[in-house]
């Protein structure tokens, strides 16, 4: 797990010593990412430079340094990430001639990168990565992204037509050629869903690398200067899907658990190959408790378990994973937060994120890691069984909605039907006229995952923009209504939030968190089996919980699914009242000039009042707020 940047610009530099000085520089500042090793590498007369920042996982020693050039010297490398199978992958190299120095997994990616070209060795691994492969003799750069979005990759031109990238926001940022304008249509993003999807960042001509995406450059393309650039897919998560649906899961219920427990095994197994200490994140819900408890399975001595707890009883859930633990026998560490931890890391979340974001199970997130690597330099996480195995009541609701719907005259529906602007948020009768007004299904799982519903008439600027809640051909073209209102949370919410917050919180400790539910094949075997599998009489997640019930007692599976939060609504009430009044103060608004000061003071006042759900408005609001300051 590491941390990359570069740039490429379109005429040869003249300064080898200046040039190396720009990669130290774009490093510098994802140095938290790899505190290990830091390197850089540069061909002047292309005028590029590659970094590098190392957090050392699989072989310790120097013969893992980045970035990598290949054997034959063709190739360069800088690398984040971990090639899962590389063992499986470095026999058959070896097999067809290649030599290894070490045993790092970039080598073997570098190999196989060598030996196929770079798509086909993508499709031949199995882990979570963002890369940079410099191809010197074709003067070809590609850029990549895993499979789900486990890894980030931002890239985009600086006004003097250098072509940038890196793991972070910050390391485009420490180029001098680079002008930051916030990118108010992200902005409006941000507002709605609490974090910014991909392909949009919130800096004006900078993008987001989506999951599964290459991106080939040559000299011609980065002269060009943000011309359009051809993204491609090695891995299409829709038509893996479709696919995956069409040819179904053929066996009954008994081979589907033999089959799922098979391939975590597998999974996890995989994931728990480290030369540093390993470790689990334990929420005690279902997929944390089942990764811990196969993890357990398959180690000689106990696991180190982690979670924690909020004295707030909603957020709390550290007593459950006290007692999976005490079953499983790991060796548990809690933390039980009595609100001021949280609140102190309020101001640090703007630089922590790189990028606006709030979702404010970060604050627990980042707690949780930190906690963990003062232990661990390796955390599994059971991220992704929700989105992939049918875990969320949204999910239900949204569908008995729809069949609702589906079922009312269309006379009563234009006349009970409207458009309550932003006090939909707020439940009752304004609830119900937006789901009305929602139109389809993906209108209803869009309002579902909205804060602000028009967040464009906040924003000054802003127009609206597709993401996988909007755009039709998100959805996928076979399946049930429910295949779709999961296809959707794991094209943007899955990447974008979850994995985003996950990735953001560990890498800012050095910590690496690997997610064995998302391995490629445990996802399209989820996305194979009906829907009887994952939802059936009321329990969600069906075929995970009768397999933890494999190793926990039934009183431990089946419990209600607890949130993962922080108490926002009481801190911006309480402790963190002044911070967010001189954050939204009506002149710093409007002099800023990028949201609607009067509307803004309008909720902030609501709130203030007793209208208990503006939380949830403002929170994005201030986490922009937050970050505006560190430009």
């Amino acid at each position: 797990m590491c941390g990359i940047a570069g740039a490429w610009s379109p005429v040869p530099h003249d300064s080898a010593d200046e040039l190396h000085a720009l990669g130290r520089r774009m490093g510098e500042t994802i140095a938290h990412r790899g505190p290990d090793d830091a390197g850089t590498w540069i061909e002047p007369q292309a005028g590029l430079v590659l970094s590098h920042q190392r957090l050392s996982i699989l072989d310790l020693s120097p013969e893992g340094h980045q970035p990598m050039v290949s054997t034959n010297g063709r190739w360069v490398i800088a690398f984040n990430g971990e090639i899962y199978n590389h063992r499986e992958l470095r026999s058959e190299l070896s097999a067809l001639g290649h030599a290894f120095r070490g045993h790092s997994d970039t080598e073997v990616l570098l190999a196989a990168i060598a030996q196929w070209g770079v798509q086909a060795a993508l499709e031949r691994g199995n882990g979570m990565l963002a890369l940079a492969a410099w191809d010197r003799q074709e003067q070809v750069l590609w850029l990549a992204r895993d499979r789900v979005g486990k890894k980030p990759l931002y890239y985009g031109w600086a006004s003097d037509g250098t072509f940038l990238f890196g793991s972070e926001l910050s390391a485009l940022r420490a180029y001098p050629g680079l002008r930051p304008q916030v990118n108010p249509d992200a902005l409006a993003l941000l507002l709605r869903l609490d974090y910014i999807p991909a392909p949009y960042s919130i800096l004006q001509g900078i993008y987001k690398l989506p999951a599964g995406a290459l991106l080939r450059l040559d000299a011609a393309a980065v002269g060009a200067a943000d011309a359009d650039h051809p993204v491609t897919y090695w891995w299409n998560a829709r038509e893996r899907q479709e696919a995956a649906i069409a040819q179904g899961f053929d066996g009954d219920e008994e081979a589907a658990l033999h089959a799922l427990d098979g391939l975590l095994r597998d999974a996890v197994a995989l994931r728990m190959e480290a030369d540093v200490p390993l470790g689990a994140f334990l929420s005690g819900g279902t997929d944390s408790s089942l990764v811990t408890a196969i993890m357990q399975a398959q180690s000689s001595r106990p696991v180190r378990s982690f979670s924690i707890g909020f004295d707030n009883v909603v957020h709390d859930e550290s007593a459950h994973a006290a007692a999976v633990a005490r079953h499983l026998c790991t060796d548990h560490t809690e933390l039980h937060a009595d609100g001021r931890a949280a609140l102190d890391l309020v101001p640090l979340m703007a630089r922590m994120f790189d990028e606006p974001f709030a979702d404010s199970s970060q604050l627990p997130t980042a707690l949780l890691c930190q906690l963990a690597r003062q232990h661990v330099t390796v955390a599994l996480s059971g991220d992704g069984g929700d989105e992939l195995f049918f875990g969320y009541g949204r999910y239900a609701r949204a569908l008995n909605n729809n069949a609702r719907l589906e079922r009312l005259p269309r006379r009563w529906l234009a006349r009970m039907a409207g458009d309550p602007g932003e006090r939909a948020r707020l439940g009752g009768l304004a609830a119900l006229r937006a789901e009305l007004a929602s139109g389809d299904l993906q209108g209803i799982a869009r309002g579902r995952v909205s804060r602000w519903r028009q967040p464009e008439k906040v924003v000054l600027g802003a127009k609206r923009v597709l993401t996988a809640y909007d755009d039709p051909t998100a959805m996928p073209r076979t399946g049930t209504a429910a295949d779709a209102l999961m296809a959707l949370d794991f094209a943007c919410y899955l990447p974008e939030d979850i994995l985003t917050k996950v990735d953001r919180a560990s890498m800012a400790v050095a910590l690496e968190a690997r997610a064995p539910l998302l391995d490629w094949r445990v996802v399209e075997f989820a996305w194979s089996l009906p829907m009887s599998m994952k939802q059936q009489g009321g329990t969600l997640k069906y075929l995970p919980k009768r397999l933890l019930a494999r190793y926990l007692p039934e009183s431990l599976v089946q419990r209600p699914k607890s949130g993962f939060g922080a108490p926002v609504g009481d801190w911006l009430r309480g402790p963190l009242r002044d911070w967010a009044e001189a954050q939204l103060d009506e002149r710093r608004l409007r002099e800023e000039g990028h949201l609607d000061p009067v509307r803004i003071r309008a909720i902030w006042q609501e709130f203030q009042a007793g209208q208990r759900k503006w939380h949830t408005h403002l929170w994005g609001v201030l986490m922009f707020q937050a970050w505006r300051e560190t430009l």
